[in-house]
């Protein structure tokens, strides 16, 4: 009897881990799966966002298409619009890009839909004296009723407004921004209620250069950082070579099994 209930033992435990073995096996394979459809899906992204970037500029979405608007569809579409800048309500946004520490200058835009912040290039930190302006009071109608100045035309790419920072959050207070969240700035320069996209537009070098400087310093446009994290090819072999670890386990544990016996 007690040789019959070691004999039981064994083989249970064989059972238990069999099946937890088979879990696993299953649970690396799935996500390795996963990964490679993710890597299928980012490819065709990159692509997408390549033949938008180089692509003819279309008009910018009307009024009515902004609840439609998404990163995966409309993301650096290359855009044009037209209208007149709001220079007194720029914001500077701070930028870290390869040539160095600065800010992003963002002005409202008002065209006949409503405002668009138009991200008009980069200013080096302390270049000619620039640093962030003071917020002006709160608008009591909409900004654009009484917007005066020439109207000018922008080319560039739609980015779909930031978020605010995980690490480091605005403080419209303070006007210091990390991120271009255009709502956020839209509040903060007092608009009042005029209706703002929920996207901002990168102008484009020749674009920039055409709006002329903001307080006499000459923002550089065309900056716009393309840059898509792309490391499922890793994880999808990692996921397979786990799954595959937990086989060559299995086979190693029956074939001591079978020399225990022989």
């Amino acid at each position: 009897m007690t040789g019959a209930i070691k004999r039981q033992r064994p083989r249970a435990l064989r059972v238990i881990l069999a099946l937890v073995a088979g879990v696993m096996f299953a649970g690396f394979f799935a996500l390795g799966t996963w990964q490679v459809f993710r890597l299928q899906w980012k490819l065709a992204l990159i692509e997408r966002v390549d033949q938008r970037v180089h692509g003819a500029p279309v008009p910018a979405p009307l009024r009515a298409q902004w609840p439609a608007l998404s990163p995966e569809a409309d993301d650096y579409r290359r855009v044009q619009l037209s209208g007149v800048l709001l220079d007194g309500s720029t914001t500077q946004v701070l930028a870290s890009l390869e040539r160095g520490i600065g800010y992003w200058v963002v002005t409202p835009l008002c065209t006949a839909d409503g405002i668009v912040m138009i991200n008009r290039g980069f200013i080096e930190a302390g270049l000619g004296g620039w640093k962030p302006q003071p917020a002006p009071p709160a608008a009591a109608a909409d900004a654009c009723a009484a917007a005066a100045g020439p109207t000018v035309t922008f080319n560039g790419l739609l980015r779909l407004s930031e978020k605010a920072g995980r690490l480091r959050a605005n403080e419209p207070a303070r006007n210091y921004w990390y991120t271009r969240d255009v709502q956020a700035i839209a509040a903060a320069r007092g608009l009042g209620n005029a209706p703002v996209a929920p996207y901002f537009v990168d102008a484009d070098a020749q674009s920039a250069l055409a709006a002329g400087p903001v307080a006499g310093v000459q923002p550089t446009g065309g900056l716009t950082v393309i840059s898509f994290v792309n490391n499922h090819l890793v994880y999808a072999i990692t996921w397979y070579a786990l799954a595959l670890m937990v086989a060559a386990a299995v086979v190693w544990v029956i074939r001591d099994a079978r020399k225990q016996k022989s």
